[in-house]
């Protein structure tokens, strides 16, 4: 009986001990991941601002000092330290994060120049990179203590964040910084499948933003075989955690290309080879036949048109930059007929294809345009696509296709693959004249001039069809599409003649209606035009104020300028009699001045 009280004892003296333990040690809560993804999201680096995220951090480290009355002396510097029984509060682990994110967005910025940091500017880099590490190492000491078990793991996955990314900077101990960045995936891999919402995708983010690095790691360390394309598509990502892999890329791919032009010693045009010789230049062509290859491969047509668009955009500043080269070297050839012949042939040949995938692109805004105008809206502005839109891109395609025909056609001696090339180009014009003259009278059409629109169907339906001609004894194979197409415009045009006609008829036939009813309706007192409400008099009913969008009519909204309203104001009194009123003396009631005797000998 003893025995068993004893036991009963020694249980309540350890409730008690815990109890007092928890009153005395308490563990504190920090969710670092989502803390920072806020703070950087809105003091920056949503648009890559390390400087202001920096700056942010610094104001943000004051105030909690000032507030913590944890200030380092006031005129003297005195270093305090921050340990496990200066932690009294959660703010103390801010301070400890703030610093460590302080340095790391220092040395993001420097990272970021324009230019890129030189030798001194990337060992102070490396610096900001290993003050991070270690105050996010300060902060795994003391969550491990301080903090709650899930603020030990997500400080534990930032250091290894940390760490991995200084080593991934240094080029050095592959293998180390992919069990830091192994490490920080699995503990947000496993945050992710817990919490809120916001958090779980919150660590989803994170494990997408350390795979790139982790792939790029296994390649660094001969684990894996990863081409050069597929680590391009991996830099296509964005977050802040990619940026000093982007620049780990962009150094790679510029070495991947370097060691390709060695290879290449020409430019392959038209059954013709231009000799390569500057560097530069074949850098420069690589980059752009690279970027050929992704718009031209199997894997295009799952490449969305923003894309597309995108990508050339890239292809044309890499063909500019290999013109510029080859122009430089021009400048610089002297007298050397040969090396003069050889670089105006590449240009021209550089010049060729610039303009083919120059209208390759209009090509691709011409087949947006078309999907928006049978939508009739955008579905993300809602805005109108007209057909005058259409004819201003075919005006551009007319023009570019002019361009290249006269490019290639120039020079003394033309050869058989130049004049067929100048054949397609001009075979290209007349579809594009066609097609061009269609969307003419669409706009005509939508304007309600039946005559015009009829005419302008015809003529296109006539350009159509001598284009059809031209492309079926030209007998090329890769114009087959083309060819349907303009099957489908003959059709169109056929199908819109007919509609245009019986339209106008029907116009025709219901005119003198029209005319008897207008005339019915005339009165003299002019009020015979009824005025539709404005919209704020007819809130109450569900009814569009903006019209037709096919008219170019004027909103009814609300009447501006406001009408003029009658408002009350103070009477005006005109007092006419004031000049003629005599009024009393007060000379007796003033205050007359008494004078002393000598005021009376100075007057």
């Amino acid at each position: 009986m003893a025995k068993g009280k004893d036991v009963a004892a020694m249980e309540i003296d350890e409730q008690n001990s815990t109890e007092s333990d928890q009153i005395n040690n308490p563990k504190f809560s920090v969710n670092v991941l989502q803390l920072l993804k806020s703070a950087q999201m809105q003091h920056g680096l949503r648009f890559g601002d390390y400087a202001r995220y920096r700056r942010y951090c610094t104001a943000r480290l004051r105030r909690l000092y000032k507030s913590l009355k944890f200030t380092h002396g006031r005129g003297k510097y005195t270093k305090r330290a921050i340990t496990a029984s200066t932690v009294t509060e959660v703010r103390f682990l801010h301070v400890v994060l703030y610093t460590a994110e302080r340095a790391w967005s220092h040395a993001m910025e420097k990272k970021t120049l324009p230019d890129g940091p030189n030798a001194r500017q990337r060992s102070y880099l490396i610096g900001r990179l290993r003050k991070a590490v270690r105050w996010a190492s300060v902060l795994q000491e003391l969550c491990a203590i301080k903090g709650d078990s899930r603020t030990s793991l997500e400080a534990e996955a930032y250091a290894s964040y940390m760490k991995g990314s200084l080593l991934f900077e240094q080029d050095q101990h592959w293998d180390v910084a992919l069990k830091c960045f192994k490490s920080a995936r699995a503990v947000y891999e496993e945050l992710g499948k817990y919490g809120d919402l916001e958090n779980q995708v919150l660590c989803r983010e994170r494990v997408e933003e350390l795979e790139p690095s982790i792939r790029y790691c296994l390649h660094k360390a001969g684990e894996s075989n990863i081409q050069t394309s597929e680590l391009a598509q991996i830099g296509e990502m964005e977050g802040p955690a990619l940026d000093l892999f982007k620049a780990k890329l962009e150094a790679v791919m510029a070495e991947a290309r370097s060691q390709q032009a060695a290879s290449m010693t020409a430019f392959h045009w038209l059954g013709e080879v231009f000799p390569v010789s500057n560097p530069k230049t074949r850098v420069s062509i690589l980059k752009a036949q690279e970027l050929e290859n992704d718009i031209n491969g199997p894997a295009a047509d799952s490449l969305p048109t923003e894309k597309k668009l995108v990508i050339f955009d890239k292809i044309f500043a890499a063909y500019n930059e290999a013109q510029s080269s080859i122009r430089n070297d021009l400048a610089t050839a002297g007298n050397s007929e040969s090396m003069k012949d050889e670089l105006n042939g590449l240009d021209k040949a550089i010049g060729a294809v610039l303009g083919r995938r120059t209208i390759e692109r209009n090509q691709l805004l011409v087949a947006m345009a078309k999907s928006k105008l049978s939508r009739g809206r955008d579905d993300k502005n809602e805005k109108v696509t007209k057909p005058e839109e259409l004819v201003r891109l075919y005006d551009l395609l007319l023009q570019n296709t002019a361009d290249l025909s006269d490019l290639v056609s120039s020079g003394r001696n033309r050869k058989p693959e130049e004049e067929t090339f100048a054949e397609e180009c001009e075979l290209k014009s007349f579809g594009f004249r066609a097609e061009r003259c269609f969307y003419l009278a669409k706009s005509y059409s939508l304007a309600g001039k039946r005559a015009e629109a009829y005419v302008l169907f015809s003529r296109a339906r006539s350009l159509a069809d001598t284009a059809l001609k031209k492309l079926q004894s030209f007998n090329n194979a890769d114009q087959q599409v083309t060819i349907q197409e303009l099957n489908k415009l003959y059709n169109d045009c056929r199908s819109n003649i007919c509609i245009e006609h019986a339209t106008g008829i029907m116009e025709e036939e219901k005119a003198p209606e029209n005319l008897s009813k207008k005339i019915s309706s005339i009165s003299l007192s002019g009020n015979d035009k009824k005025l539709e409400k404005l919209l704020m008099e007819k809130l109450d009913s569900y009814e569009s104020a903006m019209g037709d969008p096919t008219t170019k009519s004027t909103p009814r909204i609300e009447a501006f300028p406001p009408a003029f309203q009658a408002v009350a104001r103070n009477p005006i009194v005109l007092d006419l009699a004031y000049n003629l009123i005599e009024f009393p003396s007060l000379d007796n009631r003033m205050k007359k001045e008494v004078k002393g005797f000598i005021s009376r000998l100075w007057r």
